[in-house]
Protein backbone atom coordinates (compact mmCIF):
# COMPACT_ATOMS: atom_id res chain seq x y z
CA UNK A 1 0.00 0.00 0.00
CA UNK A 2 3.25 2.31 0.17
CA UNK A 3 3.11 2.68 -3.58
CA UNK A 4 -0.85 3.28 -3.42
CA UNK A 5 -0.23 7.24 -3.99
CA UNK A 6 2.36 7.40 -6.58
CA UNK A 7 0.07 4.65 -8.61
CA UNK A 8 -3.04 6.20 -7.97
CA UNK A 9 -2.05 9.71 -9.66
CA UNK A 10 0.01 7.85 -12.40
CA UNK A 11 -3.68 6.92 -13.84
CA UNK A 12 -4.04 10.52 -14.89
CA UNK A 13 -1.61 9.46 -17.40
CA UNK A 14 -4.78 7.30 -19.00
CA UNK A 15 -6.68 10.23 -19.60
CA UNK A 16 -6.14 10.72 -23.18
CA UNK A 17 -6.88 7.51 -24.39
CA UNK A 18 -9.84 7.25 -21.87
CA UNK A 19 -10.96 10.76 -24.17
CA UNK A 20 -10.12 9.08 -27.55
CA UNK A 21 -12.62 5.84 -26.10
CA UNK A 22 -15.81 8.55 -24.98
CA UNK A 23 -15.33 10.21 -28.51
CA UNK A 24 -16.04 6.45 -30.03
CA UNK A 25 -19.49 6.40 -28.28
CA UNK A 26 -23.10 7.35 -28.49
CA UNK A 27 -24.13 10.58 -27.01
CA UNK A 28 -23.03 9.99 -22.80
CA UNK A 29 -25.64 11.03 -20.22
CA UNK A 30 -23.60 11.18 -17.21
CA UNK A 31 -21.03 9.29 -15.74
CA UNK A 32 -19.98 6.72 -13.13
CA UNK A 33 -16.18 7.04 -12.06
CA UNK A 34 -14.13 5.68 -8.81
CA UNK A 35 -14.05 8.74 -6.75
CA UNK A 36 -9.86 8.12 -6.95
CA UNK A 37 -10.08 8.74 -10.65
CA UNK A 38 -9.81 12.66 -9.84
CA UNK A 39 -9.25 13.77 -13.22
CA UNK A 40 -12.06 11.99 -15.19
CA UNK A 41 -14.08 15.13 -13.90
CA UNK A 42 -12.09 17.13 -16.40
CA UNK A 43 -13.02 14.90 -19.31
CA UNK A 44 -16.42 14.73 -18.28
CA UNK A 45 -16.88 19.19 -17.84
CA UNK A 46 -14.97 18.94 -21.73
CA UNK A 47 -17.40 16.33 -22.94
CA UNK A 48 -20.33 18.14 -21.48
CA UNK A 49 -21.65 15.72 -19.24
CA UNK A 50 -22.40 15.37 -15.21
CA UNK A 51 -20.13 12.82 -13.62
CA UNK A 52 -20.93 11.00 -10.59
CA UNK A 53 -18.65 9.57 -7.76
CA UNK A 54 -18.81 6.34 -6.37
CA UNK A 55 -15.74 5.24 -3.06
CA UNK A 56 -17.12 1.85 -1.50
CA UNK A 57 -17.61 3.22 1.35
CA UNK A 58 -20.36 4.42 3.65
CA UNK A 59 -22.02 7.71 4.21
CA UNK A 60 -21.09 7.26 8.16
CA UNK A 61 -17.35 7.05 7.41
CA UNK A 62 -17.49 10.24 5.24
CA UNK A 63 -19.47 11.97 7.40
CA UNK A 64 -16.90 10.60 10.42
CA UNK A 65 -13.62 12.58 8.27
CA UNK A 66 -15.66 15.69 7.46
CA UNK A 67 -16.54 16.20 11.08
CA UNK A 68 -12.70 15.63 12.49
CA UNK A 69 -10.93 17.69 9.53
CA UNK A 70 -13.57 20.66 9.92
CA UNK A 71 -12.99 21.08 13.24
CA UNK A 72 -8.95 19.70 13.51
CA UNK A 73 -10.14 17.11 16.10
CA UNK A 74 -7.02 14.56 15.87
CA UNK A 75 -4.41 16.80 16.85
CA UNK A 76 -5.45 17.79 20.39
CA UNK A 77 -5.25 14.22 21.89
CA UNK A 78 -1.57 13.54 23.37
CA UNK A 79 -2.32 9.74 23.25
CA UNK A 80 -3.19 7.66 19.47
CA UNK A 81 -5.98 6.55 22.02
CA UNK A 82 -7.18 9.28 23.09
CA UNK A 83 -11.35 9.27 22.89
CA UNK A 84 -12.55 12.17 20.85
CA UNK A 85 -16.02 13.35 21.29
CA UNK A 86 -17.48 14.40 17.62
CA UNK A 87 -19.77 17.59 17.83
CA UNK A 88 -21.80 16.67 15.24
CA UNK A 89 -22.80 13.12 16.22
CA UNK A 90 -21.98 13.55 20.52
CA UNK A 91 -22.78 9.79 20.91
CA UNK A 92 -19.94 8.81 19.03
CA UNK A 93 -16.22 8.68 19.82
CA UNK A 94 -13.31 8.00 17.71
CA UNK A 95 -9.61 7.89 18.36
CA UNK A 96 -6.66 9.06 15.95
CA UNK A 97 -5.89 5.42 15.77
CA UNK A 98 -9.11 5.09 13.36
CA UNK A 99 -7.49 7.40 10.99
CA UNK A 100 -4.69 6.52 8.52
CA UNK A 101 -2.41 9.79 6.68
CA UNK A 102 -3.36 12.15 6.14
CA UNK A 103 -6.38 12.66 8.46
CA UNK A 104 -3.43 11.97 11.31
CA UNK A 105 -1.29 14.62 9.96
CA UNK A 106 -1.14 18.16 10.92
CA UNK A 107 0.74 19.90 8.04
CA UNK A 108 0.14 17.25 5.39
CA UNK A 109 2.23 17.20 2.29
CA UNK A 110 3.68 14.70 -0.74
CA UNK A 111 2.04 11.95 -2.96
CA UNK A 112 -0.82 11.23 -0.73
CA UNK A 113 -1.86 14.08 0.30
CA UNK A 114 -1.68 15.75 -3.12
CA UNK A 115 -4.23 12.53 -4.37
CA UNK A 116 -6.23 13.31 -1.69
CA UNK A 117 -6.99 16.74 -1.95
CA UNK A 118 -7.11 16.24 -5.58
CA UNK A 119 -10.08 13.79 -5.42
CA UNK A 120 -12.05 15.92 -2.66
CA UNK A 121 -11.69 18.74 -4.86
CA UNK A 122 -12.79 16.76 -8.09
CA UNK A 123 -15.53 15.07 -5.96
CA UNK A 124 -17.05 18.39 -4.19
CA UNK A 125 -17.30 19.89 -7.82
CA UNK A 126 -19.27 16.90 -9.33
CA UNK A 127 -22.77 16.22 -9.51
CA UNK A 128 -22.88 13.72 -7.09
CA UNK A 129 -21.96 10.72 -5.18
CA UNK A 130 -23.93 7.17 -4.86
CA UNK A 131 -23.19 4.92 -2.09
CA UNK A 132 -23.25 1.26 -2.03
CA UNK A 133 -25.90 1.04 1.06
CA UNK A 134 -29.54 1.55 1.59
CA UNK A 135 -31.27 4.38 3.68
CA UNK A 136 -32.58 2.52 6.64
CA UNK A 137 -28.74 1.61 7.52
CA UNK A 138 -27.46 4.91 7.66
CA UNK A 139 -30.31 7.44 7.63
CA UNK A 140 -28.66 9.84 10.12
CA UNK A 141 -25.44 10.31 8.36
CA UNK A 142 -26.95 10.48 4.69
CA UNK A 143 -29.37 13.30 6.03
CA UNK A 144 -26.01 15.22 7.68
CA UNK A 145 -23.94 14.66 4.57
CA UNK A 146 -27.23 15.66 2.24
CA UNK A 147 -27.65 18.80 4.43
CA UNK A 148 -24.18 19.88 5.06
CA UNK A 149 -21.69 18.43 2.95
CA UNK A 150 -22.54 20.50 -0.39
CA UNK A 151 -22.07 17.57 -2.72
CA UNK A 152 -25.57 14.92 -2.52
CA UNK A 153 -25.75 11.31 -2.53
CA UNK A 154 -27.61 8.84 -3.51
CA UNK A 155 -28.33 5.29 -1.45
CA UNK A 156 -28.56 2.63 -3.96
CA UNK A 157 -27.92 -0.55 -2.77
CA UNK A 158 -26.84 -3.23 -1.77
CA UNK A 159 -25.50 -3.84 -4.61
CA UNK A 160 -24.81 -7.56 -4.36
CA UNK A 161 -28.83 -7.74 -4.41
CA UNK A 162 -28.85 -6.64 -7.91
CA UNK A 163 -26.87 -9.56 -9.09
CA UNK A 164 -29.79 -12.40 -10.43
CA UNK A 165 -29.60 -15.44 -8.35
CA UNK A 166 -27.29 -17.96 -8.96
CA UNK A 167 -27.74 -21.19 -10.50
CA UNK A 168 -27.42 -24.31 -7.65
CA UNK A 169 -23.75 -26.21 -8.21
CA UNK A 170 -24.36 -29.46 -9.98
CA UNK A 171 -23.33 -32.41 -6.83
CA UNK A 172 -19.85 -33.49 -8.53
CA UNK A 173 -19.15 -29.60 -9.79
CA UNK A 174 -19.44 -27.92 -6.01
CA UNK A 175 -16.06 -26.26 -5.05
CA UNK A 176 -14.59 -28.16 -2.26
CA UNK A 177 -15.88 -25.60 0.60
CA UNK A 178 -19.37 -25.40 -0.58
CA UNK A 179 -19.31 -29.61 0.25
CA UNK A 180 -17.50 -28.88 3.61
CA UNK A 181 -20.52 -26.20 4.30
CA UNK A 182 -23.06 -28.67 2.88
CA UNK A 183 -21.68 -31.23 5.49
CA UNK A 184 -21.70 -28.87 8.33
CA UNK A 185 -25.29 -28.24 7.82
CA UNK A 186 -26.71 -31.32 8.00
CA UNK A 187 -24.37 -32.17 11.00
CA UNK A 188 -26.31 -29.07 12.34
CA UNK A 189 -22.36 -27.19 13.39
CA UNK A 190 -22.65 -23.87 12.60
CA UNK A 191 -19.41 -22.01 11.05
CA UNK A 192 -17.57 -19.08 11.05
CA UNK A 193 -16.61 -17.83 7.98
CA UNK A 194 -12.93 -15.89 7.92
CA UNK A 195 -11.67 -13.37 5.59
CA UNK A 196 -9.23 -10.02 6.09
CA UNK A 197 -9.36 -9.27 2.03
CA UNK A 198 -6.63 -9.28 -0.50
CA UNK A 199 -4.80 -6.28 0.28
CA UNK A 200 -3.57 -6.33 3.82
CA UNK A 201 -0.49 -8.08 5.12
CA UNK A 202 -0.43 -9.72 8.30
CA UNK A 203 2.56 -10.52 10.27
CA UNK A 204 3.49 -14.63 10.71
CA UNK A 205 2.82 -13.85 14.29
CA UNK A 206 -0.43 -12.54 14.13
CA UNK A 207 -1.12 -15.40 11.61
CA UNK A 208 0.06 -17.58 14.62
CA UNK A 209 -2.02 -16.62 16.76
CA UNK A 210 -5.43 -15.97 14.78
CA UNK A 211 -4.43 -19.97 14.24
CA UNK A 212 -4.51 -20.79 17.59
CA UNK A 213 -7.10 -18.75 18.66
CA UNK A 214 -9.20 -21.12 16.12
CA UNK A 215 -7.95 -23.73 17.28
CA UNK A 216 -8.73 -23.37 21.06
CA UNK A 217 -12.20 -21.49 20.37
CA UNK A 218 -13.19 -25.27 19.20
CA UNK A 219 -16.16 -23.81 16.65
CA UNK A 220 -16.45 -24.72 13.11
CA UNK A 221 -14.62 -22.75 10.52
CA UNK A 222 -13.56 -21.58 7.12
CA UNK A 223 -10.43 -19.58 6.90
CA UNK A 224 -10.14 -18.05 3.08
CA UNK A 225 -6.35 -16.72 3.20
CA UNK A 226 -4.06 -16.06 0.33
CA UNK A 227 -1.41 -18.95 -1.22
CA UNK A 228 1.55 -18.42 0.72
CA UNK A 229 0.01 -16.61 3.69
CA UNK A 230 -0.53 -19.24 6.36
CA UNK A 231 3.04 -20.78 6.94
CA UNK A 232 3.05 -21.35 10.02
CA UNK A 233 6.02 -23.53 10.33
CA UNK A 234 6.16 -27.41 11.45
CA UNK A 235 5.66 -26.61 15.11
CA UNK A 236 1.99 -25.64 14.14
CA UNK A 237 0.57 -26.97 11.23
CA UNK A 238 -3.16 -25.72 11.72
CA UNK A 239 -4.73 -28.13 9.31
CA UNK A 240 -3.50 -31.12 10.73
CA UNK A 241 -4.66 -30.23 14.61
CA UNK A 242 -8.22 -29.31 13.58
CA UNK A 243 -9.30 -32.61 11.52
CA UNK A 244 -12.81 -31.90 9.99
CA UNK A 245 -13.74 -29.00 12.06
CA UNK A 246 -12.29 -26.40 9.97
CA UNK A 247 -10.84 -25.71 6.48
CA UNK A 248 -8.47 -23.59 4.80
CA UNK A 249 -8.68 -22.16 1.38
CA UNK A 250 -5.55 -20.31 -0.58
CA UNK A 251 -7.81 -19.68 -3.98
CA UNK A 252 -10.70 -17.03 -4.72
CA UNK A 253 -13.71 -17.86 -3.11
CA UNK A 254 -17.49 -16.39 -4.08
CA UNK A 255 -17.70 -14.49 -0.48
CA UNK A 256 -21.51 -13.99 -1.09
CA UNK A 257 -22.44 -17.44 -1.82
CA UNK A 258 -20.65 -18.73 1.51
CA UNK A 259 -22.22 -15.55 3.55
CA UNK A 260 -25.20 -16.84 2.04
CA UNK A 261 -24.68 -20.49 3.41
CA UNK A 262 -27.06 -21.47 5.92
CA UNK A 263 -24.55 -23.14 7.47
CA UNK A 264 -22.75 -19.71 8.41
CA UNK A 265 -23.14 -17.95 11.47
CA UNK A 266 -21.00 -15.75 12.17
CA UNK A 267 -18.06 -13.68 9.93
CA UNK A 268 -14.86 -12.48 11.29
CA UNK A 269 -13.70 -9.84 8.84
CA UNK A 270 -11.48 -6.77 8.42
CA UNK A 271 -14.55 -4.56 7.77
CA UNK A 272 -14.32 -3.52 4.50
CA UNK A 273 -17.24 -2.01 3.36
CA UNK A 274 -18.43 -4.50 0.47
CA UNK A 275 -18.10 -7.18 3.07
CA UNK A 276 -19.91 -5.02 5.58
CA UNK A 277 -22.60 -5.28 3.03
CA UNK A 278 -22.61 -8.55 2.25
CA UNK A 279 -22.64 -9.36 5.92
CA UNK A 280 -25.42 -7.86 6.49
CA UNK A 281 -27.69 -8.57 3.60
CA UNK A 282 -26.74 -12.20 4.30
CA UNK A 283 -28.27 -11.43 8.33
CA UNK A 284 -24.60 -12.58 9.24
CA UNK A 285 -23.26 -11.51 12.60
CA UNK A 286 -19.68 -9.98 12.22
CA UNK A 287 -16.72 -10.00 14.18
CA UNK A 288 -14.54 -6.80 13.71
CA UNK A 289 -11.02 -6.90 13.19
CA UNK A 290 -9.90 -4.04 11.00
CA UNK A 291 -6.70 -3.71 9.23
CA UNK A 292 -6.62 -0.46 7.46
CA UNK A 293 -8.38 2.57 5.37
CA UNK A 294 -11.42 3.76 6.72
CA UNK A 295 -11.72 0.14 7.81
CA UNK A 296 -11.64 1.13 12.01
CA UNK A 297 -14.78 3.63 11.03
CA UNK A 298 -16.52 0.27 10.02
CA UNK A 299 -15.57 -1.43 12.59
CA UNK A 300 -17.20 1.67 14.99
CA UNK A 301 -19.85 1.71 13.14
CA UNK A 302 -21.03 -2.14 13.27
CA UNK A 303 -20.23 -2.75 16.95
CA UNK A 304 -21.87 0.87 18.17
CA UNK A 305 -23.92 2.49 16.61
CA UNK A 306 -25.56 -0.54 14.36
CA UNK A 307 -24.95 -3.10 16.73
CA UNK A 308 -24.77 -6.20 14.16
CA UNK A 309 -20.93 -7.26 15.59
CA UNK A 310 -19.07 -7.37 17.99
CA UNK A 311 -14.89 -6.17 18.16
CA UNK A 312 -11.79 -8.48 18.24
CA UNK A 313 -9.86 -7.43 21.91
CA UNK A 314 -6.38 -6.43 21.20
CA UNK A 315 -3.59 -7.10 24.39
CA UNK A 316 -3.34 -3.05 25.00
CA UNK A 317 -7.05 -1.91 23.93
CA UNK A 318 -5.46 0.16 21.29
CA UNK A 319 -8.19 -0.08 17.85
CA UNK A 320 -4.20 -1.16 16.13
CA UNK A 321 -2.83 -3.31 19.18
CA UNK A 322 -1.23 -6.89 18.43
CA UNK A 323 -4.39 -9.72 19.38
CA UNK A 324 -3.41 -12.68 21.31
CA UNK A 325 -4.89 -16.35 20.45
CA UNK A 326 -7.08 -16.01 24.18
CA UNK A 327 -8.53 -12.76 23.52
CA UNK A 328 -9.30 -13.92 19.79
CA UNK A 329 -10.92 -17.11 21.59
CA UNK A 330 -13.00 -15.42 23.81
CA UNK A 331 -14.78 -13.19 20.80
CA UNK A 332 -15.08 -15.84 18.49
CA UNK A 333 -16.75 -17.83 21.25
CA UNK A 334 -18.82 -14.78 22.18
CA UNK A 335 -20.26 -14.00 18.99
CA UNK A 336 -20.84 -18.16 18.17
CA UNK A 337 -22.54 -19.01 21.74
CA UNK A 338 -22.63 -15.82 23.89
CA UNK A 339 -25.26 -13.56 24.94
CA UNK A 340 -23.76 -10.59 22.86
CA UNK A 341 -24.04 -12.47 19.94
CA UNK A 342 -27.46 -13.92 20.09
CA UNK A 343 -28.06 -9.94 20.46
CA UNK A 344 -25.83 -8.75 17.25
CA UNK A 345 -27.32 -11.87 15.37
CA UNK A 346 -31.10 -11.04 16.22
CA UNK A 347 -29.93 -7.02 14.93
CA UNK A 348 -28.59 -8.05 11.57
CA UNK A 349 -31.38 -10.32 10.66
CA UNK A 350 -33.30 -7.24 11.66
CA UNK A 351 -30.93 -5.03 8.93
CA UNK A 352 -30.99 -8.24 6.01
CA UNK A 353 -34.76 -7.48 6.11
CA UNK A 354 -34.67 -3.86 6.00
CA UNK A 355 -32.00 -4.07 2.86
CA UNK A 356 -34.35 -6.56 0.95
CA UNK A 357 -36.93 -3.86 0.92
CA UNK A 358 -34.85 -1.02 -0.14
CA UNK A 359 -34.05 -2.88 -3.04
CA UNK A 360 -38.19 -3.87 -3.64
CA UNK A 361 -38.86 -2.81 -7.21
CA UNK A 362 -41.22 0.31 -7.38
CA UNK A 363 -41.56 0.72 -3.13
CA UNK A 364 -37.86 -0.02 -2.18
CA UNK A 365 -35.99 3.43 -0.81
CA UNK A 366 -32.78 2.58 -2.46
CA UNK A 367 -35.03 2.28 -5.88
CA UNK A 368 -36.93 5.39 -5.09
CA UNK A 369 -33.31 6.65 -4.73
CA UNK A 370 -31.94 5.67 -7.88
CA UNK A 371 -35.11 6.86 -9.81
CA UNK A 372 -34.60 10.42 -8.16
CA UNK A 373 -31.10 10.47 -9.42
CA UNK A 374 -32.39 9.24 -12.61
CA UNK A 375 -35.42 11.96 -13.15
CA UNK A 376 -32.59 14.35 -11.52
CA UNK A 377 -30.06 13.87 -14.52
CA UNK A 378 -33.06 14.25 -16.79
CA UNK A 379 -33.39 17.34 -16.29
CA UNK A 380 -29.81 18.35 -16.22
CA UNK A 381 -29.87 17.19 -20.28
CA UNK A 382 -32.79 19.15 -20.55
CA UNK A 383 -31.15 22.47 -19.33
CA UNK A 384 -27.92 21.70 -20.76
CA UNK A 385 -30.04 21.18 -24.50
CA UNK A 386 -28.71 17.43 -24.37
CA UNK A 387 -30.82 14.50 -26.59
Amino acid sequence: MSLFAPFALSTKLMQPDFEKAIETLPRISFMVSDGFLWWTLDSAIKFGFPRLVSYGMSIYSSCLCKAVVERRLLFGPESDDELITLPQFPWIKVTRNDFDLPFTDSEPSGPLFEFNMASITATINSYGTIINSFYELEATFADYWNKESGNKTWCVGPLCLVDAPRAEHEPHKKPTWIKWLDQKLEQGRPVLYVAFGSQVDISPQQLKEIAIGLKESEVNFLWVTRAKELELGGEFELEERIGDRGIIVREWVDQREILMHQSVSGFLSHCGWNSVVESIRAGVPILAWPMMAEQPLNARMVAEEIKVGLRVETCNGSVRGFVKWKGLKKMVKELMEGEMGKEARKNVEEYGELAKKAMEVGSGSSWRSFDALVKDLTCVRAVNGIH
